[in-house]
């Protein structure tokens, strides 16, 4: 962490609660840019699993299955 980023973060923690968490909304949000061309490629990948999904060629399982399995890990 740079030295003005360590003095930006140690004002922003001075802050009054509400006003800390109104700055880390506002960061995240600056961080969370949309891509269309992510957008597209995401939009492909879900039609080519439903696609594989309706021809057979994968299968679904219960979800309760699964996180049971991870539970078990």
């Amino acid at each position: 962490m740079s030295t003005i980023t360590k003095q930006i973060l140690e004002k922003a923690l001075a802050l009054p609660a509400a006003e800390r968490a109104d700055l880390v909304e506002s960061l995240l949000a600056s961080l969370d840019q949309r891509d269309a061309r992510i957008d597209e490629l995401w939009a492909k990948e879900a039609e080519d699993r439903l696609a594989a999904f309706e021809t057979g060629q994968t299968k679904a399982y219960p979800a309760d299955k699964v996180f049971q399995e991870f539970a078990d890990l």
